[in-house]
């Protein structure tokens, strides 16, 4: 959808392109790997705007880097994630919350912008939307966590089911009946930052938070039973969880080689037989799926959440069923099936920053130039 002509609107003149104002996540600064695959997302997708000519600022906490962006800071304390919460958990923010002060920094600069779109799992957010001038847009990063986060999404979607973005039909449902005018965008990766690896090293990989939810002990056991070697990458977030899990399974051949940035673990990733994808939770979409497919490495998940809408089965990586640690040693012993040049041809079709590019600028355009986005 394009808009025609130059549109004056909140005393701004648009023409093709768009002021766009990106608010983050409160739960840590960007590039610390604290905020998870919304780092990569909310990154990929200001390249993929920056590059068709609209403005791009972002809103984040404090020490927040990234290279290429207009990024500004405030400071604050930093929010709880609510993965880590009950579904009963109450709405709670901390004393001097930088997601309240983010918000309050978006509210002063919305004159300057055309439209906000906000990349945090917080209910403050979806509350503040009626309360602004211009288009406020939600892309969800996670599935349905607690029922106080539920009613709030499904509140926006009432409003303007136009607003609210998934990554995956997955993640959508885990919601309820949500209406199909809620786009499911995927996500995207600069593919030139991933290089082919034809033959591999005899390892395989596992790439996340190191967090229960995550579901790593799996991989572990999995690994043990098929006396392969494992090799763990991410951000160290629950060091005791790390240690029970080497405790449970003292014969895996497994090592932690730490968090490491895209262009070294890209390197890393390449080498390996396969990528193992365990969550014990519906993963909204799974960044590091797709980079395990452009690196041209198999990968084994459980049909559940995004990767089981990512994954082609017997093709590009196996589908297992959730929490078989049978079916996952049987899929390991599988690897030489897959033919890995099929792997990145798939994230050169469907995971590219143009092309989700396509799609992030087909439903943003559609929000803005939607009159009754505007309460």
């Amino acid at each position: 959808m394009s808009i025609i002509g130059n549109l004056i609107l909140h005393n701004t003149i648009v023409g093709d392109s768009l002021n766009l104002l990106f608010l983050s996540t409160p739960v840590g600064a960007l590039g610390t790997g604290l905020g998870g695959g919304v780092e990569l997302t909310l990154y990929n997708i200001a390249q993929a705007m920056q590059q068709r000519g609209h403005r791009v600022r972002v809103i984040a906490p404090s020490r927040s880097q990234l290279p290429q962006l207009d990024i500004v800071t405030v400071t604050g304390s930093l929010q709880v994630t609510a993965q880590t919460q009950g579904r009963d958990a109450a709405i709670a923010l901390p004393p001097e919350p930088v997601l309240g002060a983010m918000w309050e920094a978006a509210r002063r600069q919305q004159p300057h912008f055309d439209l906000v779109l906000n990349f945090a799992y917080d209910w403050l957010p979806f509350y503040l939307t009626p309360f602004f001038h211009i288009p406020v847009a939600h892309l969800v990063s996670m599935g349905s966590i607690t029922d106080a986060m539920d009613a709030v999404i499904l509140q926006a979607i009432a409003r303007h089911p136009e607003r609210i973005a998934f990554h995956t039909r997955t993640q959508a449902k885990t919601f309820g009946d949500v209406p199909e005018t809620c786009p499911c965008l995927g996500n995207g990766i600069d593919l030139s930052l991933y290089d082919f690896c034809e033959t591999p090293e005899d390892r395989w990989a596992w790439v996340g938070r190191i967090a229960p939810e995550k579901g790593l002990e799996d991989a572990v056991a999995a690994i043990a039973k098929t006396g392969s070697k494992l090799t763990v990458w991410g951000k160290m977030q629950f060091p005791d969880y790390w240690e029970e899990v080497r405790r449970t399974y003292p014969e895996a051949k497994v090592e932690y080689a730490g968090f490491l940035p895209t262009q070294e673990l890209q390197r890393q990733l390449g080498r390996c037989r396969g990528f193992l994808m365990t969550p014990k939770w519906v993963e909204a979409f799974g960044n590091v799926t797709i980079e395990a497919l452009a690196c041209g490495v198999p990968v084994v998940a459980y049909r559940r959440g995004g990767p089981s809408e990512i994954v082609r089965d017997g093709e590009t990586g196996f589908l297992v069923e959730p929490d078989s640690i049978e079916g996952l040693a049987e899929a390991i012993a599988r690897w030489s099936e897959i033919d890995r040049s099929n792997c990145r041809r798939q994230a050169e079709t469907e995971f590219s920053i143009p092309a989700m590019g396509d799609r992030v600028e087909t439903w943003l355009r559609r929000v803005f130039s939607n009159p009754k986005s505007v309460v």
